[in-house]
């Protein structure tokens, strides 16, 4: 009854009232929308070579594969190795070693290659088989 008692006076109402209060005087932050996370990268790109003209901002280059230009932050412009020379150091050609001469072009420039891949990853166009 003690117990009662207390809870009922005047200073045990207080505190009851004043926990009820402080209880119901919740804040809620909120930040805002969340940021969506990263899109994962690929761990590993394969080595076939289909190459693709990419551009990130002003610069345009050539690489051997999509997925490659996906993870050097670039964007596909088109199939194919750029035509203004945009070979640059984003070019990562994986050519077999098989020898089947061309004859490739650039500019006014002949030059032999060992294979068709390697004319193209050096962004010349096939003109003739065998040697120039």
């Amino acid at each position: 009854m003690r117990l009662l008692a207390a809870i009922f006076s005047r200073q045990g109402f207080s505190v009851l009232f004043l926990s009820a209060i402080l209880a119901a005087c919740t804040v809620v932050v909120d930040d805002g929308p969340r940021p969506r996370p990263p899109r994962p990268e690929p761990q590993f790109c394969t080595k076939q070579y289909e190459p693709v003209c990419a551009r990130r901002g002003d610069d345009r280059q050539t690489f051997a594969n999509a997925c490659l230009a996906g993870r050097a932050g670039y964007r596909i412009v088109r199939d194919g190795p750029c035509r203004d020379g945009g070979g640059g150091g984003g070019q990562q050609a994986f050519c077999t070693r098989e020898y089947a001469p061309v004859c490739g072009r650039r500019h006014g420039e002949m030059r032999t290659f060992p294979n068709a891949c390697e004319a193209r990853a050096s962004d010349y166009r096939i003109v003739g088989e065998g040697p120039c």
